[in-house]
């Protein structure tokens, strides 16, 4: 959508294109913008095989050859294949990281603790009960009121299957269910793992980055990106007061995240 110079923007789990289009309309008067869904969601085709962070980073430079876009931005799970396409790919000028989940000291992966017990649900056919599991360990560290995450569990599975059972009939064009995403959060968490610890990778970025956050986004992300301003070389740094970790999202508030991204990639 729109006309300029082109970005591209990167969703994170649990997510695909569609909950980027308010932040793609406020950058479309200046930049114009490609939101591709990452594979094994909406119009991509499946995970495939043997997945890891580099089939991201090669979706990603495929993206950049088809478009000629040389700026990106990423939320979350995209910031993290951002940071590391970055490091790798000479075509890409400027990177904005919204809050990349690179672990730089374990406290990452004790909050994805829920992890083993996410993936056996799903496994056994266990959407709502996987949902409900994730909600109550990841939810409250992103703004989920802390009245939803502490009823009790069976009435949050019995919301959900409800949810889950009533999803399709308000799925508009070519959205992607909540039954296709949530799942999808596995592969999320597989980047996580096998980026923790690669934090001096990164001192070989070459091109300018800028490392975005909210206010009210949780202490291990802010500490992410403290560790990163010390050893990317190009950098710069912005905190959006008021904001969470959803910021850039139909949810949050991604008219601010425009705002600041049109500044930097201007």
């Amino acid at each position: 959508m729109g006309n300029g110079p082109g970005i591209i923007l990167m969703h994170g789990g649990a997510n695909a294109s569609q909950h980027f289009m308010t932040l793609g309309t406020a950058l479309s008067d200046t930049f114009t913008v490609y939101i591709p869904d990452r594979r094994g969601r909406g119009l991509s085709g499946p995970i495939g095989e043997d997945y890891n962070i580099q089939k991201e980073v090669e979706d990603l430079d495929a993206v950049i050859k088809k478009t000629g876009a040389h700026n990106a931005f990423g939320l979350s799970s995209g910031a993290l294949i951002l940071l590391e396409a970055a490091r790798k790919l000479h075509s890409i000028h400027k990177a904005a990281l919204y809050e990349p989940p690179l672990d730089v000291d374990n406290s990452i992966m004790d909050i994805l603790s829920f992890m083993p017990r996410f993936d056996r649900e799903i496994a056994e056919g266990k959407l709502a009960d996987a949902t409900v599991t994730q909600l109550k360990d990841f939810g409250k560290y992103f703004g989920v009121p802390s009245w939803i995450t502490g009823l009790p569990r069976f009435l949050l599975v019995m919301f959900f299957k409800i949810y889950y059972r009533n999803e399709k009939n308000n799925i508009k064009g070519d959205d992607v269910s909540f039954t296709i995403l949530i799942p999808s959060f596995h592969y999320d968490y597989e980047l996580v793992v096998e980026m923790k610890g690669t934090l001096e990778n990164f001192k070989a970025v070459s091109g300018e980055v800028l490392l975005m956050g909210g206010s009210k986004s949780p202490y291990f992300l802010k500490h992410t990106l403290d560790e990163l301003e010390k050893v990317l070389s190009n950098v710069k740094r912005v905190e959006l007061d008021g904001l969470g970790h959803a910021g850039s999202l139909d949810s949050g508030n991604p008219e601010r995240v425009a705002k600041e991204l049109k500044k930097f990639f201007q």
